[in-house]
């Protein structure tokens, strides 16, 4: 297993949920860490709550911006796509507009941004590790969406792996998550709505981000490991 002494590790979309707890164990196994959000309000708040990670504003979508800050690093070991970049519809397929339906392949065109972009930044030894999610393949009526993008950037996950070696590719595939997905939910509300999601798994409870990020920290340290997927689902795939 690799250590990340003195590696260099970005992260797209590093300021809330799976990002940010990737972030801060990176940070804590004594990696040099950059994290990036859409989100000014954000990168402020974690800038004052975790000095030691650089923090910036960036979009998954800004091409140019996202140059600049490998760039501005130069020699990367690790990147980690953990942005949504998309819009998340729940709805049948014919009931989705053709905007709502490409509108949820933002997060493959976001991630795609960030190989295209962050690639050639990579050292020969290091790795890319996507985010997807249990979607993927879990077929439930409503997330068609949501599914055939999380498909669609595992596919593409496997064919860089085999393009960018010795480069490494990977994708941590989570389950149902307390994240800051649903910060946007009164409090009371949340936790009720993580007790009722829990009680239909088979360890009975949602997952954390930390969890999530224990996977991507393994992705990213472990040397033989490319083109993997690795779930972290609480039994939801059964």
């Amino acid at each position: 297993m690799g250590s990340l002494e003195n590696k260099n590790v970005v992260v797209i979309g590093g300021t809330s949920g799976i990002g940010l707890a990737s972030a801060v164990m990176a940070q804590a196994e004594g990696a040099n860490v950059w994290a990036a959000s859409r989100s000014d309000d954000k990168v402020a708040a974690c800038s004052s709550q975790h000095p030691d990670i650089r923090f910036s504003q960036l979009d998954i979508h800004d091409v140019d911006g996202m140059k600049s800050l490998f760039e501005s690093i130069g020699t990367i070991d690790h990147i980690i796509a953990a942005a949504t970049g998309g819009e998340r519809v729940n709805a049948p397929f014919l009931e989705q507009t053709h905007d709502e339906w490409s509108g949820a392949f933002n997060k493959l065109w976001g991630y795609s941004h960030v190989a295209r972009q962050g690639v050639p930044f990579l050292t020969e030894t290091g790795s890319l590790t996507f985010v997807s999610g249990f979607p993927a393949r879990k077929i439930r009526p409503g997330m068609s969406s949501i599914g055939s993008t999380g498909a669609a950037v595992e596919t593409m996950a496997r064919y860089l792996a085999l393009e960018i070696a010795p480069k490494r590719v990977n994708i941590v595939a989570p389950g149902l998550i307390a994240s800051g997905m649903y910060d946007h939910l009164p409090e009371e509300n949340r936790q009720a709505m993580y007790k009722s999601l829990g009680e239909g798994l088979p360890l009975r409870r949602v997952g954390e981000s930390e969890e999530v990020a224990a996977s991507i920290i393994h992705a990213m340290s472990n040397a033989y490991m490319t083109g993997a997927t690795l779930d972290v689902e609480g039994g939801i795939l059964f």
